[in-house]
Formats: structure tokens, C-alpha cells, sequence
């Protein structure tokens, strides 16, 4: 196979991964494979992470994945390869397929002129393969009805359906056998009757439990399978033992009993277990589906010649000029060229009120068009757009481990070989201590053990919950880069904000200018060097300044934290704030100096514009505090969290946006590199820190503190750094993100000491602990039950994190 020795991360879906106990014998299996480095198991994405240096390995991982006894969904396809015509055309057609990423296997036959190929749907497609084709010169026929049976959705879907019919043909042939085990034991061939119905449900239906434990046997690891396998195998042979050789034990003086009952309806419980997990674990990833509803199947692109031409979403390419029409949803982020209308951003920015978009504005992929209809030229497609973005993040944040999961590993990992243990110390202490009846009552007892003892409950207790929540997040607006962040942000106790874009709108305008002598030479001088400036501050006085003219300038140099300056005509002149124009010996005359301090304590942000000898005009600009502002301050504050705010703003403004918001403690005039250290003093004074920004100057401080959250309308940079973004840039989901993360701790907590408490109570209770006392021993039927109830009960209980408010 060829090979591209740059390392690359593959992922690989799962199928019948459970837990984090299968996670973990997924993990130990694929670090065994050559050429894979740093595997991780996303339990709740489905999916295996594998950094690979090349196509070949992908191929390897699947099939340790295989031999471990778990599924990946893979599709195997037939296309007709077109325009080969020599023997050396199938393979270089047949090397080039091998090289995609995805392709598993793959062969080109010359002589039916068909490539046969398996490979993984979420990294490839009969599209991208038949690109690959056409590449070297050949092409793929590709009919309609592959691409549909390819989507991992209709796979599931389909694994689903199986798993429904097996159930309800086990609960089907496991009532008579119960009717009759229970109730008519003595009726004639009651023993046959019952064989003849339980033995396909052990043998057909839970076929695959069998199978995997002898898989999970050769690898001499153990999982739920091997505790089913074990349970309901010994329960059937142990009847079937009994029913064919009844004299072995009547000479022995005892009754043979059997006990094909527990076997089938062990089955039956455990599949209705599993199918109503899967369903419930459905319901876990609504928010990922629905991120991905938001973008339409195919566009509307417009050719060069004029010409409308409906395109598949995937076929789009950068610089397409694309038609929205009333009603659409925009499928890839773009700039509008022509046409007007407003558009409904609600579903990435939480705004309810629809926005116009008129030439040269930037749309996004997911958001719907209203009533107008314009064109607009794709700038982002495919994975670089702002939804695929979002779509990723939740689905890494809902792939990540909680710390608290570490722990929770530790114990599903030594759990299967700690139950098996257990049974086998339960059957010889019957046999030993148990009397006439000690053998059949142990064997009982261990079948009821080893059915009772539920790794699955364990495993979902964090993942489902860290999967819902993250979830919960998206939907409103609060996308969560990992659980860590999620489990941490709880025991917040102090936030610092930034106060640009943060607390205010981050659209800095001018409101009025003083001039010492006005002319129009300094104004166009002025403009000149904010023109050259990249501080937001400076948009405001360029666009304050619209109409004038520009100047030259020589050796403009930006000064990080106080301003600018630059030369015109063998003059220096200085834009920025009051510590430039102290450093440079530069006169204020006292009528901007007055002017400057009223402004002050408008809290407005005064800049000065000078000439090496004299301040020549003070600009007065202010940045309007947002409207949700006053009211999440509040909201935090009787939570009990204290806020800090800095600002690099003078005092005066600091103080009056302070007293205007109800902030009790700021600092203003600091530079970026010192709101890291101010975050470092927080937390050496043992307070957990979330620092809440927008900008690249509030990058390292966000690096810096224990939970980082970002504005989504500042800068990438921002939003990378983050483990938090908000959407909508509003204050008041910060204290939504806090609760949400109370919310999914406790839920955390309470699917954790659900399933330790229920494996605590349960297993004592299987070996039969309670017989001495009270002659009570716990049926196995019960038994298989109660575990089926226990992984349900956590995932439901996660599910409850959706309904909260």
C-alpha cells in the first residue's frame, strides 16, 4: 500500500463499546498494533483515535479492533472502474484508491473491470474515491444508492433493527419456557418443551456473547460478555446435563432440576437492557444531530456563464458564487456579492433578532435566509466552516474524559476478573458449607453472580452525563472544548473580565473630538496615523474621520500598551494615552486637560493626539456597556463569585464602567502581559480562576487561568486558547456554563454511587448472603433483570440533565 509518512489522527468507529471497561481493551488492544501511537477510546462518539504514519496501519487497527470480538462499521462496495485499458491501468487505479484515507482494502480486477473496496464512511466516500479516480485518469460509476447505504447513521440505524427483532424473538421464546419452569414443572416433557424453546435463544440470539468472550479469552482480557457468556453457558449445560442424565443424581439422593429458564430469560433481559441503552444513548447525541441538520444536502451554484446549477454540499469548492433563496438555509460561510436580505444567526449567536447582510457581508454555514434572496462567493467550505467548527469541538468535548473518569477506569478495568473471582469463591463455599444441595446451590449462586455484576452501569456513569451536558451547552450557545472544563468550572469562585468586548459591546465610537486650534492639516495627519494603527481604538477615529484626506508619514512605530507616533514634514507626532505624553515631555493645555477629566468620569476613554511640544486635540470615545451586562454581574455575584475587571483603559473610566456595572474590584491601565499575572496572584491566593475574554491580548491570561472562556465575536486566537466559548458573546451564559456544570457533577455523582451502590448490594446478595438468615436466594432471571435496569437507570438518569433548566 502506498504510504504518506506524515502522521496523521484517524479516527475509527465502534460498534458494541459499551463501556469504559470495553474502551479500555479496545485501547490495550490497538497500542499493541505496529505503526499506532497514542490511541484513545471516545466512548461516546463512538469512535477510536489513532495517530497512524500511514494508510496500511488503518487497515491493521481494524482488524485488532475485530479480533478483540468488537464491530467497525465499515462498507463494502462494488464500483465499475471506467476508462482502464491495460492490466497496469487496474493497478495504478487499484494504488491510488489504497493511498485515500479510510480505504481498508482495496483491488481492482481487470479482467470484470470493477474495484471491489472496504473502507470507513466517516473518512471517505464513493465521491472523494471517484475524485482519487479521476486524478489518474480513470473514473468510478457511482449509482445513487451507494451513497446512501454509507452515512454511519443508516449503519446504526440498521445494527439497531437487528438488535430490536433478536430481542423481541428472545422475549417471544423465553415465555413459555418461564410459563412452565415457573408453574407447570411437572407437566409431561416439560423439561424437553423448555430445551427445545431456550436453546436458539442461547444459541441464536446471544450467539454473540459466545463469541465475543472467546474472542476477549484469547486475548486473555474479560468484559460483560464474558460474564454473560459464562452465567447463562453454565446455567444450559448444567440443564441439558441434568435433563439427559436425571439418574446421576437420583442415586446420589437429590432431585435434578433445570434451570433453562435463567438461561433464556437471562438473554432475553439482557437484550432488552442493551436495546433500551442504545435508545436512551441515541437520545444522549440529539445536539450533535441537530448541529448537523442545520446544513442543507445540496446548493443552488451559479456558473460563469449565468447559469443555475443544483451542486451536492460536498462538490462545493472555495470562490463558488452561490444562490440563497427566501427560506434557504446557507450552507457554507461566504461574502456577500450581490442582492440583500436579513438572516436569522439565531442557532450560532442565540440572537433572536434577524440580521441584515448587504454586500461584502460575512454569512455562515447553518444559519437560515429570510425573505430576500442575494448571491454569495464560498469562502470556507467543508471542514473549515464556522458550524463544521462547532460540530467538532462538541463532538471532542463529548469524546473527552472527566478526571473523575481515571479513577472509575482503575476499577471496570480489574472488575470482570474480580466478579469471576467471586463466583468461583461463592460455588466452592456452597459446595463446602451448603450442605446436601451445596453443589446445585452454589452453581445457582455463581450463575447469579456473574449475571448480577454490571461493568456497563459503571462505565456510562460519566460519559453519558459529560455527553448530555456537553450537549445542553451547544444548545444554548455554550460550546465546551473538553469534560475537564465541565467538572471544574463548578468550583469557580473568581472570574476576571476583560472589559472591552466583554462587558461592552467591543464597537468603540467616537463621540466627540476638542481641538486646540482646529485645522485641517493635523486632522489629516491624525487620520494618517490611525489609519496605519491595528488597535480597535483607532477604527473609531478613522471612521470618526471619514472624508478627510491622508497625509504621508515616516517611521510610524507602534508602541504596545500606550499609542502610536510617526514623522510628517521633520515632525514627530503621537497618538495614544496620557503616559505617552508624559514619557515625551509633552505640554497639556488646560482647557483639554479639564475637558479630558470630565470626560473621565463618563467613563468615556480619552486619547490624545500630539506634536513633540504640545497635545494638540483630545478624542473622547466610548463603548457602550451590553445590555445583559449589569444583570449577569449581578447573577454571579450572588453566587457567590467575586469579579475582577481590567481594563487597559485610565482610572477614571474604569472606575465610572465599575460603579455602572455594580463591579466591586477593577484595575485599569494594564497591559496584556500583566492580566496573566494578575490571574497567577488570584490563584496563588487559592481561588479557583475562570478569566473571561475576547481578544488576542487576552490569549496568555486565558492559558493562564483554571477555566478559560471566550466571547465567540472576538478573535480565533481567543476562542482556540479557550476551553469555553460563548456563542453570543453574552455575560450572562457564563453563569448558565456554572450551573450547567453543578448540574452535570451531581449527575455524575449520582450515576457513580448508583452503580457502586447496586454492585455493592447485588453481588453479596447473588452469592446468596442472606440464606443463613432467612433462606432467601436471589433468582438468576431476577438477577439478569436487575442488571439490564441498572445500565438503563444511569443513562436515563442523564438524560434528566436535559429537561433542567
Amino acid at each position: 500500500m502506498a504510504t504518506n509518512n506524515n502522521n496523521e489522527t484517524v479516527y475509527i468507529p465502534l460498534e458494541d463499546v459499551e463501556s469504559e471497561h470495553c474502551a479500555l481493551i479496545v485501547e490495550k488492544g490497538l497500542a499493541k498494533v505496529d505503526g499506532v501511537t497514542s490511541p484513545k477510546v471516545e466512548l461516546n462518539n463512538r469512535r477510536a483515535a489513532i495517530t497512524v504514519t500511514n494508510n496500511e496501519t488503518v487497515g491493521k487497527a481494524v482488524a485488532a479492533i475485530k479480533d478483540l470480538g468488537y464491530g467497525v462499521p465499515t462498507v463494502k462496495n462494488t464500483f465499475p472502474v471506467l476508462g482502464m485499458t491495460c492490466a497496469s491501468c487496474a493497478g495504478s487505479a487499484e494504488s491510488i484508491v489504497k493511498y485515500e484515507p479510510g480505504v481498508i482494502e482495496a483491488s481492482v480486477n481487470y479482467a470484470t473491470g470493477n474495484l471491489t473496496i472496504e473502507y470507513l464512511p466517516n473518512m471517505t466516500d464513493a465521491n472523494k474515491l471517484q475524485k482519487a479516480v479521476q486524478g489518474v485518469g480513470y473514473d468510478l460509476l457511482i449509482v445513487e444508492e451507494a451513497k446512501q447505504q454509507e452515512s454511519l447513521e443508516t449503519i446504526h440505524a440498521e445494527k439497531f433493527k437487528k438488535l430490536k427483532n433478536k430481542t423481541i424473538w428472545a422475549v417471544i421464546l423465553s415465555l413459555p419456557v418461564v410459563t412452565i419452569g415457573m408453574f407447570f414443572m411437572d407437566m409431561p416433557y416439560g423439561n424437553e418443551i423448555m430445551w427445545f424453546f431456550s436453546t436458539p435463544v442461547v444459541l441464536w440470539l446471544g450467539k454473540d456473547f459466545f463469541i465475543n468472550a472467546w474472542k476477549q479469552a484469547k486475548h486473555r482480557s474479560a468484559n460483560m460478555d464474558t460474564l454473560v457468556a459464562l452465567s447463562t453457558g453454565i446455567a444450559y449445560i448444567f440443564s441439558v446435563f441434568n435433563m439427559l442424565f436425571m439418574d446421576f443424581w437420583h442415586q446420589r439422593g437429590l432431585h435434578a432440576h433445570v434451570y433453562f429458564e435463567a438461561a433464556a430469560v437471562v438473554i432475553a433481559f439482557i437484550l432488552l437492557g442493551k436495546l433500551l441503552e442504545e435508545k436512551a444513548k441515541g437520545n444522549t447525541s440529539t445536539a450533535i444531530k441537530k448541529l448537523m441538520g442545520l446544513q442543507p444536502k445540496t446548493v443552488m451554484v451559479i456558473a460563469p456563464d449565468g447559469t443555475e446549477k443544483q451542486t451536492a454540499i460536498e462538490a462545493v469548492n472555495v470562490d463558488d458564487i452561490i444562490l440563497v433563496k427566501p427560506g434557504e438555509k446557507i450552507a457554507v460561510d461566504g461574502m456577500v456579492t450581490s442582492g440583500n436580505s436579513y438572516v436569522d444567526e439565531s442557532m450560532l449567536s442565540g440572537e433572536p433578532v434577524p440580521v441584515l447582510k448587504t454586500e461584502n457581508e460575512k454569512v455562515f454555514a447553518g444559519t437560515i435566509n429570510q425573505k430576500g434572496s442575494f448571491q454569495f462567493k464560498a469562502v470556507k467550505v467543508g471542514k473549515e466552516t464556522m458550524l463544521a467548527q462547532i460540530i467538532k469541538m462538541v463532538q471532542d468535548a463529548q469524546g473527552s474524559k472527566a478526571p473523575v473518569q481515571k479513577l472509575v477506569d482503575k476499577i471496570a478495568g480489574i472488575f470482570v476478573p474480580v466478579v469471576i473471582g467471586i463466583a468461583v469463591l461463592t460455588f466452592i463455599l456452597w459446595i463446602i458449607l451448603g450442605g446436601e444441595n451445596g453443589l446445585v446451590k452454589g452453581l445457582l449462586a455463581a450463575v447469579t453472580v456473574l449475571v448480577i455484576a454490571c461493568p456497563c452501569a459503571l462505565g456510562l456513569a460519566t460519559p453519558t452525563a459529560i455527553m448530555v451536558g456537553v450537549g445542553k451547552g451547544a444548545e444554548n450557545c455554550i460550546l465546551i472544548k473538553d469534560a475537564e472544563s465541565l467538572e471544574l468550572a463548578k468550583k469557580v469562585n473568581a472570574i476576571v473580565l476583560d472589559k472591552t468586548g466583554t462587558i461592552t459591546q467591543g464597537r468603540p465610537e467616537v463621540t466627540s473630538i476638542q481641538w486646540l486650534n482646529n485645522n485641517d492639516t493635523t486632522k489629516t495627519i491624525l487620520l494618517s496615523i490611525e489609519k496605519q494603527s491595528e488597535h480597535p481604538l483607532a477604527e473609531a477615529v478613522v471612521k470618526h474621520l471619514e472624508g478627510v484626506a491622508t497625509a504621508p508619514l515616516a517611521n510610524f512605530d507602534s508602541i504596545t500598551g500606550k499609542g502610536a507616533k510617526a514623522e510628517h514634514d521633520n515632525e514627530t507626532y503621537f497618538v495614544g494615552n496620557k503616559k505617552l505624553l508624559a514619557e515625551n515631555n509633552i505640554a497639556i493645555a488646560e482647557q483639554l486637560k479639564t475637558q479630558a477629566d470630565d470626560w473621565g468620569k463618563q467613563s468615556k476613554t480619552v486619547i490624545w493626539f500630539a506634536n513633540s511640544k504640545q497635545a494638540l486635540s483630545v478624542i473622547a470615545i466610548s463603548d457602550k456597556i451590553k445590555e445583559t451586562s449589569v444583570q449577569a454581574i449581578k447573577e454571579m455575584q450572588e453566587m457567590g463569585i467575586e469579579l475582577y475587571m481590567l481594563t487597559g483603559d485610565n482610572e477614571a473610566t474604569a472606575k465610572a464602567i465599575a460603579e455602572q456595572t455594580g463591579i466591586l474590584h477593577y484595575k485599569a491601565e494594564v497591559l496584556p502581559q500583566h492580566k496573566a499575572d494578575f490571574v497567577k496572584e488570584l490563584q496563588q491566593q487559592g481561588k479557583i480562576v475562570a478569566m473571561v475574554g475576547d481578544g488576542i491580548n487576552d490569549s496568555t491570561a486565558l492559558a493562564t487561568a483554571d477555566v478559560s472562556i471566550a466571547m465567540g465575536k472576538g478573535s480565533d486566537i481567543a476562542m482556540d486558547v479557550a476551553k469555553m466559548t460563548i456563542i453570543s458573546s453574552d455575560l450572562a451564559k457564563i453563569a448558565q456554563a456554572i450551573r450547567l456544570s453543578k448540574q452535570t457533577v451531581a449527575t455524575i455523582k449520582q450515576n457513580l454511587f448508583w452503580a457502586f451502590i447496586y454492585n455493592l448490594i447485588g453481588i453479596p446478595l447473588a452469592a446468596g448472603l442472606l440464606f443463613p438468615i432467612n433462606g432467601f436466594l436471589l433468582n438468576p432471571m431476577i438477577a439478569g433483570a436487575a442488571m439490564a435496569l441498572s445500565s438503563v437507570s444511569v443513562v436515563s438518569n442523564s438524560l434528566r440533565l436535559k429537561w433542567k433548566k
